[in-house]
């Protein structure tokens, strides 16, 4: 690789900038993770626990969810930010810039995480559930002492895999000047022909997933081992 290449742009003029994008993927990536995170535990215990043979068995709660996390979670996010605008704009007041971009982020990991959720619950074995019922748990006291507990370290393992599915989000929005990363990487890299700047956005993004990696796989081992 050519030092010399890789050292024509110009970081005293984009090292601000750099910065202020870095914490701009920071500031959607955690939010997302945090609200994303809860709502989805949410929906994907609710998925769980509503399904045919659950311990709040609803047959419509699950099939009105269960069609809502189908109809949205496939859509690419660049599209779902064209598809949301709408939304975006009566709830957020625009759809430019950094908070538009994170409540789509929002919307769209909220039912990945639902249904990664509802993945992990599903492998619960069933007798640990009959025992807890037996001994005249409440569903509610299921759900906090013996379904959550039983799966937080495979859950920690899906926030990590989301963590990083987040973080390519972040990137995309910079499409809509979202900020962040990927709007660095795009406006001062290739649409200002500036190979290199991408290559310095790509690797903090590589060390940042690295690290959220390594962290969950960590807390993950930890857990399991108790």
């Amino acid at each position: 690789m050519n030092v010399t290449y890789l050292a024509a742009a110009d970081w005293d003029r984009l090292g601000g900038s750099l910065v202020d994008a870095i914490v701009d993927t920071l500031i959607m990536v955690s939010t997302t993770l945090v609200v994303a995170g809860i709502l989805g535990l949410g929906l994907g215990i609710l998925l769980y626990t509503a399904r045919p043979g659950g311990i709040l068995q609803n047959k419509v709660v699950y099939l009105v969810v269960n069609l809502l996390v189908n109809f949205v979670r496939p859509i690419p996010f660049i599209i779902l930010l064209a598809f949301a605008q709408p939304l975006t704009v009566a709830v957020m007041g625009g759809s430019i810039g950094r908070e538009p971009a994170t409540f789509v982020m929002i919307i769209a990991a909220t039912f990945s995480v639902a249904r990664v959720v509802e993945q992990n619950l599903v492998a619960i074995d069933p007798g640990v559930i009959e025992a807890a019922r037996a001994m005249g748990a409440s569903p509610w006291k299921i759900i906090y002492s013996v379904i959550v507990p039983e799966t937080l370290g495979p859950l920690i393992l899906g926030y990590t895999f989301l963590f990083i599915a987040i973080v390519d989000m972040s990137a995309m929005a910079g499409y809509v000047g979202g900020g962040g990363l990927g709007d660095f990487a795009i406006v001062y890299g290739y649409r200002a022909f500036e190979w290199e700047v991408t290559v310095v956005a790509t690797l903090i993004i590589i060390v940042l997933v690295q690290a959220a990696q390594f962290f969950g796989n960590w807390l993950s081992a930890k857990i399991m081992r108790r």
